[in-house]
């Protein structure tokens, strides 16, 4: 498997890592209620600057996730073109279908700030980690059988 493919797969690992912590800190600030439960936009000017520190915090957060949310997708279409392990391809496609209800879960919390939203973000980032982390396993130190594609 390709060096620079796992150190980006790596690389994705740990910037989802930072990105849960980061959710973790946004949350327990309270930052997405200053927002006022306008998801997508937020308060400042126009709606699309942060005022505040709560409100920076909570803009932080979705741009680190923005990012975060396009190495995976980047990491998924270079495993299935370049014919990476399956175990690979598949934990990075199960991240990737979770991401459009990340987001979803992500915009809930803003809106309908309490347990049950949280729960289902956070569950949702828990998931997406954990396939990210198996992938990156798998793609650093093998794992199952090889298939036919195991060194593409």
């Amino acid at each position: 498997m390709n060096s620079r493919f796992r150190r980006f797969l790596a690389l994705t690992t740990v910037s989802a890592f930072f990105l849960i912590l980061l959710g973790v800190y946004t949350g327990k600030v309270g930052a997405g209620l200053a927002c006022e439960g306008r998801w997508p936009f937020c308060d400042g000017w126009m709606g699309l600057f942060p005022a505040n520190w709560p409100s920076f915090v909570e803009w932080f957060h979705r741009l680190v996730a923005m990012v975060v949310g396009f190495m995976i997708l980047g990491a998924t279409i270079v495993a299935f073109r370049n014919d990476h392990r399956r175990a690979v391809r598949y934990a990075l496609a199960v991240a990737t279908v979770l991401l459009p209800l990340q987001i979803l879960f992500g915009a809930n919390t803003v809106l309908n700030f309490g347990v049950t939203a949280s729960m289902l973000h956070q569950t949702a980032a828990q998931l997406i980690f954990a396939a990210l982390v198996f992938a990156t396993s798998v793609a650093y130190f093998g794992g199952g059988t090889a298939d036919a594609s195991a060194e593409g």
